[in-house]
Formats: C-alpha cells, sequence, structure tokens
C-alpha cells in the first residue's frame, strides 16, 4: 500500500537530514507506532507518507504509485484516502462538533457547496454516524471550543473517518492528553483500526502505550531507522538508544 524507497529529507540550510535512506513498505492492517525524541524526524515521515513534505532524494509511492508524479489534483485524490489527527486538533473553535466534521468531505464536494455550507441528508447521516462511533453523540452541537482536550481529538478522529480512509495518519495525537484519556483515544484508534482494515500510522511519545496497541514498532533517531520490529522485541538497550535514557522500566 505504501512503500518509501530511499526517502531522504533535508530543510534548506541544514547540515543534517531530516529524513536519511528511508527503505520502507506498510500494508493494510499494521498498527504501526513510531518513536523517538523531539527532532528525531517522526513529522517529517508522516508529511512525507502524504505527500506534504517534498524530498530531497528518493520515491515514496502509494498503491504502486510514485506521488513525486502526480499533479496536485492527483495528489489530493491521494490525501483524501488518508485521514490525518494533528497533536493540537486543528479544529475550527467557533463551530460546532458536526461542523467540523463535516469539513472532512470538504475534498469530495465543490467550492460553492463548501462556501454555503449546503450538505445533503446522506451527508449529514454520515456526520452523525462518526460523531456517534467516537461517543460524542450529546455533543454533536457543542461548539468545539466549550470540549476538554480528549473531546477535541474525538472530533478530530471523527472528522478523518468521515473521509472514509484507507490509511489513518496520527501525529502526536495524544501528547497534550492526560494518560487515562491518551489510552481511551488510542482504544478508539485501534477498535477503528481493527474495524475498517485500516492501515494505521502514528507518531507517538508514550512508550507504554505503543507497546500496548501497536502490531509494529519504528524507532526514529537523527532521521535514521534504527528499530523496526513487533513490540515485544522492543528491548531496554532498543529504548536507551532511542531515547538516550535509562528511565522506562521493562
Amino acid at each position: 500500500m505504501i512503500e518509501m524507497k530511499n526517502v531522504s529529507v533535508r530543510y534548506p540550510g541544514a547540515k543534517y537530514d531530516a529524513l536519511s535512506d528511508v527503505n520502507l513498505s506498510f500494508n493494510k492492517g499494521d498498527f504501526v507506532c513510531i518513536l523517538g525524541k523531539s527532532g528525531a524526524g517522526k513529522s517529517t515521515f508522516i508529511r512525507a507518507i502524504n505527500g506534504l513534505q517534498k524530498l530531497t532524494q528518493g520515491e515514496v509511492y502509494f498503491d504502486g504509485k510514485q506521488l513525486s508524479h502526480m499533479d496536485e489534483e492527483q495528489l489530493r485524490q491521494v490525501r483524501l484516502k488518508m485521514g490525518m489527527i494533528f497533536q493540537h486538533f486543528n479544529l475550527i473553535p467557533r463551530l460546532s462538533v458536526i461542523q467540523n466534521v463535516l469539513t472532512g468531505i470538504f475534498g469530495y464536494r465543490s467550492n460553492f457547496k463548501n462556501l454555503i455550507g449546503l450538505f445533503s441528508s446522506k451527508e449529514l447521516e454520515q456526520a452523525k454516524r462518526v460523531i456517534s462511533e467516537v461517543e460524542l453523540a450529546e455533543m454533536m452541537n457543542r461548539r468545539v471550543e466549550y470540549l476538554s482536550g480528549g473531546q477535541k481529538q474525538r472530533v478530530g478522529i471523527a472528522r478523518a473517518l468521515i473521509q472514509q480512509p484507507r490509511i489513518l495518519l496520527g501525529d502526536e495525537p495524544v501528547a497534550s492528553l492526560d494518560p487515562g484519556t491518551s489510552n481511551h483515544i488510542f482504544t478508539l484508534l485501534k477498535d477503528m483500526h481493527q474495524r475498517l482494515g485500516l492501515l494505521t500510522i502514528i507518531n507517538v511519545h508514550d512508550i507504554d502505550l505503543a507497546k500496548r496497541y501497536a502490531t509494529r514498532l519504528l524507532a526514529l533517531k537523527d532521521g535514521k531507522i534504527i528499530f523496526d520490529g513487533p513490540p515485544e522485541e522492543f528491548t531496554e538497550t532498543n529504548y536507551e538508544e532511542t531515547y538516550e535514557s535509562h528511565q522506562f522500566t521493562f
């Protein structure tokens, strides 16, 4: 589904690569958590997958097609198949839960319909369904600015799900949440991943969450992949190499 061949990214003026010679493939059913210190290249990695980050070297393939060979319209169509969940939610505070969720299907509609906010009964039913799936049915018409952090992130998940994606990407989606809420969000994500048969790739700072939910772990350090394997094989030595720390107890 996704293949990365010799992928490197170096930002203008930088002395070192943000990503360095990455060669990986991901398939439907993989639940991948990416570990690494701040600055290790995790966000660049996610942005390279959905074509938002221009590559210095190499290629990313989606279903065998090179993203670099696509025009803007083709890239837009690919991104519609990739739901994205953000650390800081990227919601519109003054709009309601359902209005925010409906922005997830803007890419399928005309600019005119989006501008005037005209939605079909089918689209409204889809929005209500995914809102119920993230356990926010009673808050459907509440303005997002009045929600807690965990509730806002569930709105972000619903917005991604209404796209009917094949791939779910997350860039530190629980970094600003407390441990209990983070666990609840990951439970929702894993349930949807399994029920919908998705490929899920998430950056996460919490090693405990990653080992509990992932089917595959990646560890990044200085833009390089230093671990790729099942969670049970990620040892204390791997942790120390990834984070240069001895604080985690296995």
